[in-house]
């Protein structure tokens, strides 16, 4: 798998990466077994980067993923590059305010993952889609340079629901990562955040990618989702922000525009694939995190990365979609 850099933190990482919140809580029920295939088909398949978080399944997330390592250092799985995990903290505080992010909140939380994880010292740490204020306070980012300094995280970087949040954070000089919401229907972060974290060597990770499954393609709009799913629970923003789910788009207005970007498919390729394809193909990505709830998503996920880029029709029909379907619901809230 092609291979970048990941900002600031100077790590190698796959371009394909996986994101570890499907299989530990937020999408439904995933058995333990279940998950632990899907890391190891992940990995097989040339992820090198893992994104997690302490709040996904209470931790239990976190165990998975420190089980996994465990698990796979004592076999010697296949593979060249060691593998990257990246958490988030944040979300444990209550109430969730400025306050609430001191230097003996950030020790707890990272010791309670370091412990999860069963590592010594975090690859990188995140805060997790923190207050907007928190990205004004000197106070926040010196904190998390004694982190560093403690030998407790390599890297720290932040984890963003708008693009100003994003250039306020690349704007801080020992920020080594931006994790954004970047896909087909939120092209946004291409105007400013993208350029803006290139220049000054921020990196990138796309999360939400295929907008909680829409850019697969094989929803229409009959289709269910659990109750313990936040795909159901929390559509107009119950339980966090509403663009976390489905991108922020009106369910049937993602079925409707989905279907149209799933029409540009060529056969023997799938919709998701195209569109981590076209995330790949923004100057200024990292590494792009799709979930994954089984083996055969993450080995699909991960064969978009040998996908030749997109030409330029297929790219502007892409945005025709987005300007007539999408971009009046997304566009200036995030």
């Amino acid at each position: 798998m092609e291979t970048r850099i990941l900002g600031r933190t100077g790590r190698e990482v796959g371009v394909i990466g996986l994101g570890c919140w499907q299989i530990g809580g937020g999408w439904g029920e995933v058995d333990e077994d279940d998950a632990l295939a899907t890391l190891e088909a992940a990995a097989d398949a040339g992820v090198t980067f893992l994104d997690t978080a302490d709040v996904y399944g209470d931790g239990r997330n976190e165990r998975l993923i420190g089980r996994f390592l465990a698990e796979r250092a004592g076999s010697g799985g296949p593979g060249t590059s060691p593998l990257v995990v990246a958490t988030k903290m944040g979300r444990r505080a209550d109430p969730h305010d400025p306050s609430a992010y001191t230097l003996d909140a950030f020790r707890r939380w990272n010791d309670d993952s370091r412990a999860n994880l069963g590592v010594d010292r975090l690859d990188l740490v995140q805060l997790h889609c923190p207050p907007t204020p928190v990205y004004s306070l000197d106070q926040v980012f010196d904190d998390l340079d004694t982190l560093v300094e403690e030998g407790r995280t390599a890297a720290y970087g932040v984890s963003v629901e708008t693009c100003e949040e994003a250039l306020s954070a690349i704007a801080r000089p020992h920020v080594a990562t931006v994790q954004i919401i970047v896909n087909a229907f939120r092209r946004k972060p291409l105007e400013r955040v993208l350029p803006a974290a290139a220049a000054a060597g921020v990196g990138i990770i796309a999360r939400v990618p295929l907008a909680s499954g829409l850019l697969t393609g094989r929803y229409d709009e009959s289709t269910t989702f659990d109750a313990d799913d936040h795909r159901t629970f929390n559509r107009r923003g119950e339980a966090f922000d509403v663009g976390e789910t489905f991108a922020g788009v009106p369910f049937e207005v993602g079925v409707a525009a989905a279907r149209e970007v799933a029409a540009l498919t060529p056969d023997g390729v799938g919709t998701a694939q195209v569109a981590l394809r076209w995330i790949l193909d923004q100057p200024g990505v990292s590494t792009v995190i799709p979930g994954a709830r089984n083996g055969e998503q993450a080995r699909g996920n991960a064969a978009a990365a040998d996908l030749t880029r997109l030409d330029a029709g297929t790219l502007a029909r892409i945005e025709r979609i987005y300007d007539e379907r999408i971009r009046e619901h997304v566009h200036t809230r995030w």
